[in-house]
């Protein structure tokens, strides 16, 4: 029995009867009904009423080779017949995972060679934040304890990951996040760039916001800066230039551990295999997942630098932490195969070379003029649009959110799909976009911005 043995309106039903999605109002769900996603090709995606909709968002940033691969589908066929699981417990792995992490080393920004499994991002960071706090104790400064984090970070969903992010809607939920987390300023110039302050200028005082915490808590106390090289789900955020070589001198100066959530910006988003080579970094670790596989098998990379590696072996005995599908041997197998398409077609360098510089050109030549657009920006494959009402005060249309909506449902409607973030729409494409798409994409984000911006006077009237 398949999916095609009910009507969409059963299908509903059993939906709304016993399946609970991830950051949704269920009320609303249910009255609404969801849309069913039934199938998927190259760039597009397909419901279960036949329309084809241009996926903005690569699923959740994650689908960088694009929809119907068959190679990956065949690498997961091949390796469910020969080993579709064992675990990597008690002195034992598997081929894949090894191969995995060799591959990943290779990739990786110099420092970083050592690679710890799970299963999505936000396994990922609990991993990371475990491991960091570990490292210190078994460096003998057990009282290093505290993650400087930024306000509106996406750092996952489990309570460790939403600790370390900066959204006040999660903390409100968790009842009290994790202790020895706290939040700074993050380098979001469209909000807190001051009047007659340089983009430069505002990034060294955004980074700095992390040294004040330090001198603040001590440094002594401190353990880490995590961020996301692109605040993704905040709303992509990117920082001025001068903010990440600031931010890393200020974790050597200190001795505190940099760590980069690259569960987005991983395996090419921004032109590199890692935004860590972008911005010039070299982070004690970085978590990954996502576009490890382009979301064709849940698998998630914490990459770990040499620095923690050695300690954890030198002095570590038991590390008292692991999944049950740690390396698992079919999404590795996946993941593996999924790299080699990246490096095969070139895709990395496309954006690098082509199609980043194209669409961040294409939103500010024909996006950014809008009468409700109050900026764009974008690094590489990854894109914003501030929505305002009022271009030179960048003053924002009431409701909290609502005309991001109203723009997002017309997009759908009209066969994009792209996210609201507050009053920004945001953008993640698959890497396979090419010139073509993007102008097609543009001129459909161009018609909800005019129909919602015909919404939004209507109702102002």
């Amino acid at each position: 029995m398949t999916y095609r043995n009910f009507s969409l309106e059963q299908l509903q039903a059993m939906d709304a009867a016993h399946h609970l999605h991830p950051f949704t109002d269920h009320k609303d769900l249910r009255a609404a009904g969801s849309r069913m996603i039934v199938s998927a090709d190259g760039p597009y995606i397909h419901d279960s009423e036949g329309h084809a909709i241009l996926d903005g968002m690569a699923g959740l940033w994650c689908v960088n080779v694009g929809y119907g691969r068959d190679e990956l589908a065949q690498a997961a066929f091949e390796q469910m017949k020969e080993l579709p699981y064992y675990n990597s417990f008690f002195r034992c792995t598997t081929p894949t995972p090894v191969l995995l992490a060799e591959k990943l080393a290779e990739l990786a920004p110099k420092n970083v060679n050592q690679v710890f499994y799970g299963s999505s991002g936000s396994e990922s960071n609990d991993t990371a934040l475990r491991l960091v706090r570990h490292f210190w104790a078994l460096e003998g400064k057990p009282e290093k304890q505290i993650i400087i984090s930024r306000q509106w970070a996406y750092h996952g969903s489990t309570v460790a990951g939403a600790s370390l992010g900066g959204m006040s809607a999660m903390h409100g939920q968790l009842g009290a996040p994790v202790p020895g987390i706290v939040h700074v300023m993050p380098p979001y110039g469209f909000e807190l760039r001051q009047a007659g302050e340089s983009e430069h200028d505002f990034g060294l005082r955004a980074a700095r916001a992390v040294e004040e915490a330090i001198l603040e808590h001590g440094a002594d106390k401190v353990a880490a800066f995590i961020g996301e090289p692109v605040m993704g789900a905040g709303g992509v955020k990117i920082a001025p230039d001068s903010y990440w070589p600031e931010i890393q001198r200020i974790c050597r100066k200190h001795d505190i551990l940099l760590m980069l959530d690259e569960v987005i910006t991983g395996y090419g988003r921004t032109g590199n295999w890692f935004a860590a080579q972008t911005y010039g970094l070299e982070p004690d670790t970085i978590t990954t997942a996502k576009a490890l596989t382009s979301g064709y098998q849940p698998l998630s990379a914490l990459l770990v630098g040499d620095r923690i590696a050695k300690s954890l072996v030198d002095k570590g005995g038991e590390f008292f932490h692991g999944y049950t599908y740690s390396g698992h041997p079919v999404a590795c197998a996946v993941a593996l195969k999924n790299l080699e398409i990246i490096e095969r077609e070139g895709l990395i360098e496309r954006v690098r070379d082509d199609t980043g510089p194209y669409f961040a050109e294409q939103l500010a030549q024909r996006v950014a003029p809008h009468a409700i657009v109050g900026e764009t920006r974008s690094a590489g494959l990854m894109g914003a649009i501030e929505i305002v009402r009022d271009k030179q005060t960048r003053e924002r249309f009431p409701g909290g959110g609502v005309a991001a909506v109203c723009i997002r449902d017309h997009a759908i409607a009209n066969g994009l799909m792209l996210r609201a973030v507050g009053d920004t729409m945001i953008l993640s494409p698959p890497l396979i976009w090419t010139r073509e798409t993007i102008d097609l994409a543009i001129d459909r984000i161009l018609k909800a911005l005019d129909l919602a911006a015909a919404d939004l006077a209507g109702q102002a009237a």
